[in-house]
């Protein structure tokens, strides 16, 4: 492990009164009783290390997923634009932003 894997970073970030309430009471319970960031960071490790896995989609979902985001397009676009504008504007909206279309698996990597 590197030196800048076990460093601290700080984030701030908000609760609702309910989830500090919580907090609190897992707090109060350990022994020895740790102080409020190093409980959340407990707290999110048991989390983390309990939650399941996310399921990979099948190519199936992924284009049952477009077909709907496309349906819902076409349901909510400009009637008024020429079908050309509609047609540019939905594939648009379907790839999403330039700047996060590397990110997606589900889009063929471009050679080179």
């Amino acid at each position: 492990m590197s030196d800048l894997e076990w460093r601290p970073l700080k984030k701030t970030i908000g609760f609702d009164r309910l989830i500090i309430r919580s907090i609190e009471n897992w707090r109060i319970k350990q022994k020895p009783i740790p102080n409020v960031s190093e409980a959340i960071r407990q707290l999110v490790e048991i989390g983390l290390t309990s939650a399941p896995r996310a399921q990979r989609h099948g190519k199936k979902t992924a284009a049952k997923g477009w077909e709907l985001a496309g349906e819902m397009i076409d349901w909510r676009s400009d009637k008024s634009a020429p079908p050309e504008e509609r047609a540019k504007r939905k594939r648009r909206l379907i790839k999403g932003p330039s700047e996060f279309r590397e990110m997606r698996d589900d889009l063929p990597r471009p050679k080179g």
